[in-house]
């Protein structure tokens, strides 16, 4: 009981900090290693040792031992996976393959005349090339500059247009996705076959349920603000920008190049062969790059725009792989002083079934993501603890890290200070929480949709 009320203090000061623009990565880690100073004295038999690691031969050197071990597993496994993927997608965006992508996707929603369907599928569309290109904000940057334009000058209001972009990477979906690979490996499962066995046949269903509420709400506020579509006779597209690059439509092709090589070189298909995501990420830069050969016939210039793909890896190491170790760090300190024990001995004795347990972790991050703006940070704070409490139950890990990573990105869009939010709103000539007003009731009915379809199909 102590450890539980600790804990749960402890992660009261970790969100009031964060709410508060502490830097996420830093209140994690302290608070981490807080709880694991406390549980050598609050619960000394338990072991605060990273996995199957070494004592140093002093129990207080062991605390500081866990950041370390589990800063080497990260960035040699998982953590390499997303700097791979954060590199190519960087390189992808270097080399203009991204907005060519980006353009050819949107191109046949401009042949629809009724601007709230086309609003609609946007959503869908956007959603679908968030597979390609897993960051939310560059998503909604290059969506802003190529897709907003049209959709005003085909009659939706700018707050419409905003709000739709801002949702498009709601579910963080594939295996470019740092959530999605964190849950494939915590599951033990191929990231390949955790995408398409598991998120697919859920996100499906999930994306026509935002797709739908997206058109009927956005048509409710624009009619409750008296803003009245006007359909231009010309639907030609507003997105022409001199400074965009504009390679041939072929370079379209490119980001999807890893994708589809992992799908086919998995257990989905040609079993006999196994390609990592990390490969599959190398094989898809070194094309592109063979591609900026070919086109610019400049070797020098080529060759120096493939640091863009290593400056990728780095930032996502600083932005996201370090995540991962502060907050399972947190995570580690909540199960070693007993907090996570108790909530499931608990739920256990209440007569809670595993269904009960998951709606509980998926509200809590929820919370989180709504606090911090930050998915990442939600579900990378609490998806370890998921393999613990399915044993507790007798579930597959899957069965509560599925709803609690889909929940985790589709809440993020509900913060009024998430970062794709402010951008969004900035373009939109609205205030964060005017947008969020308009995304509150997809995402909501995206989260109710994926938590009970994750929940009956477990």
């Amino acid at each position: 009981m102590l450890g539980f009320l600790i804990g749960t203090l402890v992660t009261c000061c970790v969100g009031w900090l964060i709410i508060k623009k502490y830097q996420p990565h830093t209140v994690l880690l302290l608070a981490g290693l807080l709880l694991l100073v406390l549980t050598i004295f609050i619960s000394p038999e338990t072991s605060i040792l990273f996995k199957k690691a070494k004592s140093t031969g002093w129990i207080g050197f062991d605390v500081f031992d866990y950041v370390r071990h589990s800063l080497a597993y990260r960035a040699a496994g998982l953590g390499m996976i997303i700097m791979a993927a954060g590199g190519f997608a960087k390189y992808m965006d270097h080399i203009g393959a991204t907005n060519s992508m980006v353009s050819i996707c949107i191109k046949p929603l401009q042949v629809f005349r009724s601007p709230y369907l086309v609003l609609a599928l946007g959503y869908a569309v956007g959603q679908i090339l968030n597979i390609f290109i897993p960051s939310a904000a560059g998503l909604a940057m290059l969506l802003l500059v190529t897709f907003y334009p049209t959709l005003v000058k085909l009659g939706v209001s700018k707050k419409a247009a905003a709000a739709m972009i801002g949702t498009t990477a709601v579910l963080d979906l594939g295996p470019a996705s740092g959530a999605t690979n964190l849950a494939a490996k915590t599951a033990g499962l191929d990231v390949a076959v955790y995408f398409a066995s598991y998120q697919v046949p859920v996100a499906i269903l999930t994306i026509i349920t935002i797709s739908v509420l997206t058109y009927i709400t956005a048509r409710h506020f624009d009619k409750k603000e008296g803003h009245t579509p006007q359909v231009p006779e010309s639907r030609q597209s507003g997105a022409k920008n001199k400074d965009l690059k504009t390679p041939p439509a072929i370079y379209a092709l490119l980001p999807v190049l890893p994708l589809t090589l992992i799908l086919i070189f998995s257990k989905l298909m040609i079993s006999s062969v196994k390609l990592n995501v990390v490969t599959a990420m190398i094989i898809g830069m070194l094309v592109g790059m063979l591609f900026e050969l070919v086109r610019t016939r400049d070797a020098q210039r080529v060759f120096k725009g493939l640091l863009a793909f290593f400056d990728g890896m780095g930032h996502m190491f600083a932005r996201i792989v370090s995540l991962i170790v502060c907050a399972e760090t947190f995570a580690a300190g909540l199960k070693t002083i007993g907090a996570v024990n108790f909530l499931t001995t608990t739920a256990q004795n209440a007569g809670f079934e595993l269904v009960m347990m998951t709606l509980i972790m998926c509200l809590i991050v929820s919370v989180v993501a709504i606090l911090t703006g930050s998915g990442n940070a939600a579900f990378f704070s609490f998806g370890h603890l998921a393999p613990d409490m399915a044993s507790k139950f007798g579930a597959e890990t899957v069965s509560i890290l599925l709803p609690m990573q889909l929940t985790a990105g589709l809440a993020r869009s509900m913060s009024p200070v998430a970062g794709v939010i402010i951008a969004v709103s900035d373009a939109g000539d609205c205030t964060p929480f005017d947008i969020i007003k308009r995304t509150a009731i997809p995402v909501a009915g995206g989260i109710l949709v994926a938590v009970l379809q994750s929940v009956i199909f477990a």
